[in-house]
């Protein structure tokens, strides 16, 4: 089975170097020299180990979505760029697996007439060191579901998957994006303005009380129907990935766009519809916009 990972960032080169295992895979890069370096030195995974795997990299323009299964793991801002590409090919892709933050790409891909279509959430954490290594310093599973299409390909592609690197397929994807959404939702911008690791937020009272708040905001305008289970979900992954340092709070010490409009931006949205006061999620929103590119305002 031929594999396309679309984004070399640490979650291309994460799922590359594991996919790699068991089936053919092309990364697609950014740039041409990112290309040369995976194709000269191999996909470096560092986990309890070292392991190097050689793949095909090309640049993105190079892309034309005729492998089995395309994997997308850019970053939700960039999409238009992927979306824009698909529509342009002489044949859509026939497998197309997206695996972004939040909901908002949901409507995006509407505009495709891919056959199936496969949405993702990740549980992994990972770190890019430079343009060819990648460490794997969150184990977890990424889950996949069926958005519009067959699922045949899609429990092939799992069936087949390296049992190190496992994928689990759920029944809804609104339910597995919603789920994903009220995590990123309260642990990315807390931990990206203060600047500490996942359990920080329920080691320190001071700010679990914050992680309180800012979930009762988040459970209002998304009507939850079981707030208390949700909100005991997120303390859960507070606790299980203590140590890890939300993508967020990597982007901003990078110097990154991150996703806040794809997280916070999308409940900011719908609390407007709802004409609903969310006066901390404003709040942090416009903190994390801020901290974006020194406040400045930047071309998507």
């Amino acid at each position: 089975m031929k594999v396309g990972v679309v984004g070399a960032g640490s979650i291309g080169l994460l799922f590359a170097a594991y996919l790699s295992r068991r089936f053919n895979v092309t990364v697609y890069t950014r740039t041409e020299a990112q290309a040369s370096e995976i194709n000269k030195f191999g996909i470096l995974l560092k986990n309890s180990g070292r392991t190097i795997s050689f793949v095909t990299a090309l640049p993105f323009s190079e892309w034309q979505g005729m492998e089995d299964l395309s994997i997308i793991t850019v970053k939700q801002y960039q999409l238009d760029d992927i979306i824009g590409r698909i529509l342009q090919m002489p044949a859509e892709p026939e497998n197309l697996l997206f695996l972004q933050n939040g909901m908002g790409h949901l409507e995006k891909l509407q505009s495709l007439a891919v056959p199936n279509l496969f949405v993702g959430t990740i549980e992994h954490g990972a770190l890019r060191e430079n343009s060819y290594t990648v460490s794997h310093n969150g184990f977890g599973v990424t889950n996949i579901a069926v958005f519009r299409g067959d699922s045949n390909q899609l429990f092939r592609f799992i069936s087949s998957a390296p049992e190190e690197f496992p994928f689990v397929f759920k029944e809804r994807y609104e339910d597995m994006l919603l789920n994903k959404l009220i995590a990123n939702a309260v642990i990315n911008p807390l931990t990206a303005i203060l600047k500490v690791e996942n359990g920080d937020l329920i080691e320190n009272p001071y700010y679990l009380k914050v992680l309180d708040s800012l979930f009762t905001e988040i459970a209002a305008v998304l009507e939850l129907d079981n707030a208390q289970s949700d909100l005991e979900r997120v303390i859960n992954i507070c606790r299980t990935t203590a140590e890890n340092r939300s993508s967020m709070l990597k982007d901003l010490e990078a110097n990154r766009l991150t996703e806040i409009d794809a997280i916070l931006g999308y409940i900011l949205a719908k609390a407007n519809k709802q004409d609903r006061k969310v006066p901390l999620l404003e709040s942090l929103y416009y903190i994390i916009k801020g901290k974006e590119n020194g406040g400045r305002e930047v071309v998507k």
